[in-house]
């Protein structure tokens, strides 16, 4: 658990360090190299309390480079989400852990939430545009991506199989599993998508219209609107006359200024709002058929036992995929995850494959 917690510490002293090296911003990229460079200092000194050894665990692990390849190939923007994250969920572990042993809160079990947002607000060369730009950013995007795509084909690869296993328990696994198989692939991928649809269409259509009010506001009266952007920023504790220059830039730019009011006012993302709904949904049939066609694969090339036991296998193997993907944005240990996806899993099919068997009997 010791070591654990260090590598933690190790890893985060490393991504802020990616952070750093591939922000176009100099400004922000101060701020990641300072929060790599306070990372380093937590485990330094971590390690010496707990009289472990830095030197053998000095390198990433497998996690941080995963999250460190993400970022190259497709955006740094998921990596920082990722980790804002992690270390909001270790936090929330740290509190609950002193309120089941009855230990007093000190204030410090979100430190490394605070000290990035310490930074930010407090060092004079981070302007309130690039303030807000970071928040948008790492609110935007953020790790949800990566997590909708895992879920996505995690939903599409439980249900599969489950569905393949009920037919194949009723049928003994022949050819109708493959025709079930795929229609049920079809139905669910439709569905999911569908529902994405709806729910981003109907969200951009909602939010839709309380923008269009709060750009009447800001049109009409300007001053009452910055007043009311610098009052929010010192309600969240930055001073008076930080707060008052940070509303004043912002209300520079018209645009920019709307976009920080829905946010701050309404709890609106303008960014989010930007994409396209049918967009979401095709993402989301895609997902879903990608987990779902693991265990109906098997069945396209062969029926009977064979098909069944090849079917466990990748689904098996798929489920630990999915299980060792999940800790990329909870931190946990994969073989737990894993082995825990895993057993899920087989605890579903093997019920619906029971209950497809008893089915079959009964109609025979």
């Amino acid at each position: 658990m010791k070591n654990r917690s260090l590598q933690t510490e190790i890893d985060a002293c490393y991504l802020y360090r990616k952070l750093a090296e591939n922000e176009s911003d100099p400004a922000v990229a101060k701020v990641f190299s300072q929060m790599s460079e306070i990372e380093q200092g937590h485990a330094e000194a971590f390690a010496q309390k707990n009289n472990i050894s830095i030197d053998n665990l000095i390198k990433p692990s497998w996690r941080a480079k995963t999250l460190n390849m993400i970022g190259k190939i497709i955006s740094y923007d998921y990596v920082l989400g990722a980790m804002m994250d992690t270390e909001k969920s270790l936090s929330s572990a740290i509190v609950r852990t002193k309120e089941k042993n009855q230990m007093e809160l000190t204030g410090t079990e979100t430190n490394h939430v605070k000290i990035l947002w310490s930074i930010l607000e407090n060092d004079k060369e981070i302007s309130g545009a690039q303030h807000a730009k970071f928040e948008k950013r790492h609110r935007s995007v953020g790790g949800n991506a990566i997590r909708a795509a895992v879920l996505g084909g995690n939903d599409g690869l439980l249900s599969i199989f489950s569905l393949v296993m009920g037919i194949a328990g009723a049928t003994g696994g022949n050819h109708s599993v493959l025709l079930a198989g795929v229609a049920g692939l079809l139905a669910g991928a439709m569905s999911m998508a569908l529902g994405e649809w709806i729910s981003v269409k109907s969200s951009q259509e909602l939010y839709e219209n309380q923008m269009a009010i709060e750009m009447e506001e800001l049109e009409t009266n300007p001053e009452g609107e910055m007043k009311e952007l610098a009052l929010i920023y010192m309600a969240k504790g930055i001073p008076e006359e930080q707060a008052n220059s940070m509303a004043t830039e912002i209300m520079k730019d018209t645009t920019h200024a709307h976009e920080v009011l829905v946010k701050e006012e309404l709890g609106i993302n303008a960014e989010e709002l930007k994409g396209s709904a049918i967009e979401a949904a095709f993402y989301s049939f895609l997902m879903f058929s990608v987990g779902g066609i693991i265990p109906l694969f098997p069945f396209i090339l062969t029926t009977g036992i064979h098909a069944i036991m090849l079917s466990v296998l990748m689904s098996t193997i798929g489920l630990f995929t999915i299980g060792a993907a999940i800790t990329l944005f909870t931190g946990k240990n994969l073989w737990y995850s894993g082995v825990r996806q895993i057993l899920f899993g087989l605890i579903a099919a093997a019920i619906t494959f029971g209950i497809g068997e008893l089915i079959g009997v009964t109609i025979t």
